[in-house]
């Protein structure tokens, strides 16, 4: 496994320039350091938890969640499901409403392609090279080198390809930190990378003849008893002038999500039914590369996330991640899955005005947070219901949620 350091995590798909700016937001440049957990008011927002007894029969403290959903009232969630053993232990907000999940979706795209993997018709070569598939890319084509590229060297993110891609916006600067500007032996540097993901998609596309919303809907939303997915909840971020390599986005709800968490607890198996290999939902946790970075992202590995163990979480524990903290947890030693979302519009709309009105992408979501911690923002409207979560709030989170288990 290599070990190297990753500062930008994640890209967004609906304005892709925002992810220069995520750098300030998760790193908050010590805002509420030393502080309260928040300096917040509850919201207004609807939240339920199981009984005493029972929870407590599923492992959890009642006490412990009550300390989380609290805090969650102080945060600008949406969602939030906390699901043991199929059952809902504890939730916040409406579970029906269907958010952008941003890269989580990368999640979804490696559950399609551990469905049809194989040598066969319609199914997806792992060891195939881009070269073999005829993947190639313009306006500026790829290097015989980097065609020697693998599917499975995508799936882990060490394809070493340095190349513009759909959905990135400034992630590129890390990627090149990463990467250089030059070729790279494939398989040898770890670097999350939109362009491996996007090829992937126009893999998985072509070699199945279906596209990537098809499939989730056909082979794991029906089976599933998703309630709130259609075909219309997917759509594509496009960038020709860049990359003919498309990035698939999705709008889910957290039932649904949570649904799709329960599917990799189980090990892939629905209602006695497997629904997904179970060797391809334990090549997440047994075939990770390391990536430099501590805590909640120590690890990635077929397009999902590894904690560390000095965050709580137990061995085997694995996440989807997105813009804005949108998460599917799963986590097997506790027959646990957490889903947590936020609606990111908002936000967006008022960071893409302070750029129109001439500020620098990095200077406009620090003036947001920063206003939002000052005395006049702590009670807005705008920074109570919509601003954006950090990594310092979301660790807290995680820390009340590891404390509440009992």
């Amino acid at each position: 496994m290599t070990r190297r350091r990753l500062s930008i995590i994640a890209a967004l798909l609906l304005v892709p320039a925002v992810i220069l700016g995520y750098l300030v937001a998760t790193g908050e440049r010590g805002l509420s350091s030393g502080r309260p957990l928040s300096p917040f008011t509850p919201r207004d927002v609807p939240t339920s938890r199981l009984d005493p007894d029972r929870a407590g029969s599923l492992g959890w403290s009642s006490e412990g969640l009550d300390r989380t959903l609290d805090y969650l009232t102080r945060l600008s969630v949406d969602s939030f499901i906390v699901m043991t053993e199929g059952e809902i232990v504890a939730s916040l907000g409406d579970l029906t409403v269907p958010y952008s999940i941003h890269s989580a979706r990368k999640a979804i795209l490696s559950a399609v392609v551990g469905q049809h993997v194989g040598d066969g018709p319609n199914e997806i070569p792992l060891d195939a090279t881009l070269a073999e598939l005829g993947i190639d890319d313009g306006p500026g084509p790829l290097t015989p080198l980097q065609r020697q590229a693998t599917v499975l060297h995508l799936l882990k993110s060490v394809s070493g390809i340095n190349h513009p891609a759909a959905a990135e916006g400034g992630l590129t600067a890390e990627k090149e930190r990463r990467l250089g500007k030059g070729e790279n032996q494939p398989g040898t540097i770890w670097a999350y990378n939109n362009w491996d993901y996007n090829a992937l998609t126009t893999i998985f596309e072509r070699r199945t003849g279906l596209s990537v919303a098809e499939a989730f809907r056909d082979s794991i939303a029906e089976p599933l008893g998703m309630q709130d997915f259609t075909l219309a909840s997917a759509s594509y971020s496009e960038a020709p002038d860049l990359s003919r390599h498309r990035a698939a986005m999705f709008r889910i709800s957290a039932r649904d999500l949570a649904r799709f968490g329960q599917l990799f607890v189980d090990r892939g198996v629905m209602d006695g039914r497997s629904v997904m290999p179970a060797s391809w939902v334990d090549r997440i946790t047994a075939d990770y590369t390391e990536t430099g970075i501590e805590g909640l992202r120590a690890g990635h590995g077929y397009l999902w996330w590894i904690p560390s163990r000095d965050t709580g979480l137990p061995e085997g524990s694995f996440f989807a991640w997105g813009l804005g903290q949108q998460t599917v947890f799963v986590i097997p030693a506790w027959k646990t899955v957490i889903v947590h979302q936020s609606d990111t519009s908002e936000f967006l709309k008022r960071w893409l005005a302070l750029q129109r009105e001439g500020m620098d992408g990095n200077a406009a979501l620090e003036k947001i947070v920063v206003d939002c911690y000052a005395k006049a923002g702590l009670n807005s409207a705008f920074c109570q219901e919509h601003r954006f979560t950090g990594r310092r709030e979301f660790n807290r989170l995680i820390d009340l949620i590891v404390g509440a288990r009992g």
